[in-house]
């Protein structure tokens, strides 16, 4: 076992598979629920024997065509045969590129550029997807891999496809987790083997899970990061069960997820922001009553911002249900750090504040009433386990007090090792040095996360990415918080899908909100103008600024990153392109 300094285990996911595969050979590891072959839901259970067996099988057969440190890039839809792939890369040194099957709608050139970016030798999928990965090479320029293997079809029965561990360092390369690409194109972000060891121990330990008990339910997507670690890596640290659902099920029928963690007695689970508002409107009062959520320990909230009325209105709909508040579960957390940094404890309640919002965009947290019309109500994502956090002025490169707003950074063995074949963007992000007093904080190195945030009273609140943030006339502004305010401003506005950014202009720069339009409100009777002027009266009231322009889209048509963020820099983009997709509204709309 080799551990941190902190005493995080560090050792390699594959070494406990197999501790777990000969301890506990007969003993559920992953639970598969395939909706696609029936609504109400199909089980397929994979034990840690079987698992194992199979992860061992794909290696060798990885191996017969590709060296280890070569990439292989995962093309496969969200089943256990995904697992099973991603284990067997791990286990034949080989780096994995987590991606998605062909056919996933609206994807496509998010697929073409990662995989150029990777340049994979090999493709693991499987039988079902095979079509789909046949045809993204017949119509597309890329280079073919040498081999696609269909995963499913590893026999661990075959005496050809015997796996022989090979000793693998904590340091070593285990894959390429490509980030989201909310602010940028996607990077390959270099998570070790070690990485998501000691970040799946951080998770562990901030749940205060119970072994081979706890028990995850996820239908997050297994490319994304917060999926891959609390779905896949999560469970393997301490033997604990899993279970699995595609994103699709969930969206067709969000209840499913809750469901699934009625049926345990203790478990965790994690989503962002979204999912916890789609379950607070989507579930109807028949399909709660046989829900029973007094089981789950944690629901964690992060990769977006929190809301305090989400955390509301999610708990008073499930309250009567066994849903605690103290397990809502605020984080934080990137992926050039795994993914996770800091939360909550699941022991107390979010932790809730208002603060001025002039002195917040003047770089200080001012605690005010909450009722003050110059209010910012924020939710704290509490405190790192087993790393450290500084809020550094980014120009200096030095700490700021508690109460200032700083750029944060990260410290800790889940930092990841760079971005694959970007030695410039590595070297600004990662490996920066402190300066000044640095208390008892080492003095590298850092990871810069772009992010802003805020210590108050020992919680960390993050406030927004620099590269969002709206400068107009000398003054910041959060672009969370203008959106906020502008789909709440009218019902014509579709709640959460706003977004703001600024755009040259004459003398200063001009703040640009596009909103889609709520497909709740017939188009017919939908008045753009008026819409338009109760966003702009609301923005100029709340904030002290004029909206150069109000743009009213489809539903649908804002630009939205993998893990579902809206991607301001996209539609920022989009909306100079002339590319948005325009509402009709009015009597004449049909």
């Amino acid at each position: 076992m080799t551990t941190t300094p902190g005493g995080l285990d560090r050792t390699p996911l594959t070494t406990r598979l197999a501790r777990w595969a000969q301890l506990y050979p007969a003993d559920r590891a992953y639970t598969y629920v395939d909706y696609a072959t029936d609504p109400a839901g199909v089980d397929v259970d994979i034990t840690w024997g079987e698992l194992d067996a199979r992860a061992r099988a794909v290696a060798a057969t990885l191996r017969r065509t590709t060296d280890a440190g070569q990439r292989a890039a995962i093309l496969a839809p969200q089943n256990l045969d995904y697992v099973i792939a991603f284990l067997g890369a791990l286990y034949a040194r080989v780096i994995a590129v987590p991606v998605f099957s062909p056919d996933l709608p609206g994807h496509a050139d998010r697929l073409m550029a990662v995989y150029a970016d990777a340049e994979p030798e090999c493709v693991l999928t499987t039988t079902e997807a095979l079509p789909h990965v046949e045809a993204f090479f017949d119509d597309n320029t890329l280079p073919r891999p040498k081999a696609v293997i269909a995963a499913d079809r590893a026999d661990p029965a075959d005496p050809a496809l015997t796996w022989q561990d090979e000793p693998i360092d904590a340091d070593d390369l285990a894959y390429l987790q490509y980030t989201s690409g909310s602010t940028r194109v996607p990077a390959g972000v270099m998570v070790t083997h070690g990485n998501i060891a000691v970040n799946a121990e951080q998770c562990w330990g901030t749940f205060d899970g119970i072994p081979r008990v706890s028990t995850g339910v996820n239908w997050l997507p297994l490319f994304h990061d917060m999926g891959l670690v609390t779905a896949v890596a999560l469970p393997i640290a301490h033997a604990s069960p899993a279970v699995l659902m595609d994103p699709v099920a969930f969206i067709m029928r969000p209840v499913r997820w809750l469901e699934q963690l009625s049926k345990q007695s203790h478990a965790f689970t994690c989503a962002p922001n979204f999912a916890y508002e789609y379950l607070s409107t989507k579930v109807s009062e028949e399909e709660k009553a046989a829900l029973d959520l007094s089981g789950v320990q944690v629901f964690m909230n992060g990769a977006e911002t929190i809301r305090e009325g989400t955390l509301t209105r999610y708990l008073h709909a499930y309250r009567d249900h066994g849903l605690r508040p103290e397990v809502q579960v605020p984080a934080y957390g990137l992926a050039e750090a795994t993914v996770y940094v800091s939360s909550s404890s699941r022991y107390e309640k979010p932790t809730i504040r208002a603060f001025d919002r002039d002195a917040l965009n003047a770089g200080e947290a001012r605690p005010c009433d909450r009722d003050d019309e110059r209010a910012t109500v924020m939710v704290g994502c509490g405190t790192p386990y087993g790393q450290h956090i500084a809020i550094v002025d980014p120009a200096t490169r030095e700490r700021v007090p508690d109460g200032r707003v700083g750029e944060i950074w990260i410290n800790g063995p889940n930092v990841t090792a760079g971005y694959w074949g970007r030695p410039e963007a590595t070297a600004e992000t990662y490996g920066a040095a402190l300066a000044g007093d640095r208390g008892d904080l080492p003095e590298r190195p850092w990871l810069r996360s772009g992010d802003l945030g805020v210590v108050h009273d020992g919680e960390l609140y993050v406030t927004g990415r620099i590269k969002d943030l709206v400068i107009i006339d000398g003054r910041n502004h959060y672009p969370q918080d203008i959106e906020y305010t502008a789909y709440n401003a009218h019902d014509g506005v579709r709640r959460e899908y706003v977004a703001a950014f600024a755009v040259p202009g004459e003398e200063t720069e001009d703040l640009v909100v596009v909103a889609e339009r709520n497909r709740r409100v017939p188009v017919r009777r939908l008045d753009a103008a008026e819409v338009a002027d109760a966003v702009r009266a609301a923005v100029r009231h709340h904030h002290d600024v004029r909206v150069g322009d109000l743009v009213l889209i489809e539903p649908g048509g804002l630009p939205r990153t993998s893990s579902g963020k809206v991607s301001r820099t996209a539609c920022r983009k989009a909306y100079l392109d002339g590319t948005l997709p325009l509402a009709r509204t009015g009597p004449d709309a049909g």
